[in-house]
């Protein structure tokens, strides 16, 4: 039996759903000290605004949107810094705003970053090897097939770059997943798994390296862009796929842990949204937890029920299950990927079974 490191996944990512009014102020993590955000995620719920990113390399003047293709924000005070058990919100962008909105918090390494010379491309690197995540900045230079160090130390299970000075798409890969280095995603985007020769380069990635290819949206000369990397970690994070049964039965999904949150796309069909759940919305399983958002739409908080709309997915111990047959989650023959991290893990390091918190 293979236990997990990490006994508190709330360490390392820890979703947050908050009520605000208008202007200045912070959002705290519900006590948890441990905490103190490398990338951090905010949508509103209440309103029609698009996806808030930021990290802790590029700094919190450096604001990215999930649902655009917009070259990066620098505008201050969307929010004013990374706080020990939170963060703090200005009074510019979608923050100032009434309203109820949601936070997802990743920890990578405290905002301390090294360099990164591993690949042909110099990298700027901060890594949290415990939970398997990595920020990684860099400046292309225009020339195909180069590598680029993500100090992970283990394989990324799936990895997204978006550019930062120009307009461009969130590129998104997982060779073990999609298929191979010419299949892609982009997560601003409904489009089904496609393929470009060679976009991630001519080989997988490693255990030290990402490759890509001399697309503008990945490696054009000059060009400044942003990763993030994620890798399977047992009873913390996992990265896999599935396929709908088009059932109110629908399919069981292990993970080895409770979910705290999962993120997941059809790859095979062509129009599906980035589909976003977490167990702070809807935070009693209940009839099955039912407040969706969109990763690449700016659009309000779709609740289960709306015109009639049943989407209902629980969070179980070891995983989680759907139960409807829509298309969204469990299209019968459609495939998903997901990304999922953990609220508690199944098995604890010393092989004593969790109970769900």
């Amino acid at each position: 039996m293979a236990y997990t490191t990490i006994n508190d996944p709330s360490a390392h990512f820890y979703t947050y759903a908050f009520s605000k009014s208008s202007g200045t102020g912070s959002a705290t993590f519900d006590g948890n000290s441990d905490l103190q955000p490398d990338f951090l995620w905010v949508k509103s719920r209440t309103n029609a605004d698009s996806h808030e990113l930021w990290d802790s390399t590029r700094g919190v003047n450096s604001t990215l949107f999930s649902d655009s293709t917009s070259a990066e924000d620098t505008a201050a005070n969307r929010i004013v810094s990374f706080d020990t058990d939170g963060f703090t919100w200005g009074n510019a962008g979608n923050l100032n705003a009434a309203g109820n909105f949601v936070s997802w918090a990743w920890k990578a390494n405290g905002g301390t970053t090294s360099s990164n010379t591993d690949g042909n491309i110099t990298s700027t690197v901060q890594s949290n090897l415990d939970a398997g995540f990595s920020i990684v900045t860099y400046t292309g230079n225009g020339v195909d097939n180069r590598t680029i160090g993500h100090g992970l130390g283990v394989q990324p299970s799936w990895w997204i770059v978006k550019r930062r000075d120009s307009t461009g798409d969130w590129w998104f890969g997982a060779s073990s997943i999609l298929g191979g280095t010419s299949n892609y995603l982009k997560l601003n985007s409904t489009a089904a798994n496609a393929e470009i020769n060679n976009i991630w380069g001519d080989s997988p990635t490693s255990s030290t390296l990402f490759r890509v290819s001399n697309n503008a949206g990945l490696n054009a000369s000059g060009g400044t862009y942003v990763a993030y990397l994620f890798a399977n970690k047992q009873g913390f994070s996992k990265f896999g796929k599935y396929t709908g049964n088009g059932s109110s039965d629908g399919p069981f999904v292990y993970t080895g842990f409770k979910p705290a949150f999962v993120m997941l796309k059809v790859t095979n069909v062509n129009g599906w949204d980035w589909a976003i759940i977490d167990n702070k919305r809807t935070p009693s399983n209940g009839d099955g937890l039912s407040e969706w958002l969109w990763a690449n739409l700016s659009s309000a908080e779709f609740t289960d029920g709306t015109s009639g709309i049943n989407l209902e997915m629980d969070f179980l111990s070891n995983g989680f299950k759907c139960k409807t047959d829509r298309n969204e989650i469990n299209g019968n023959g459609y495939e998903f990927i997901y990304m999922a991290f953990a609220e508690n893990p199944f098995v604890t390091s010393t092989g004593v079974p969790t109970t769900a918190r």
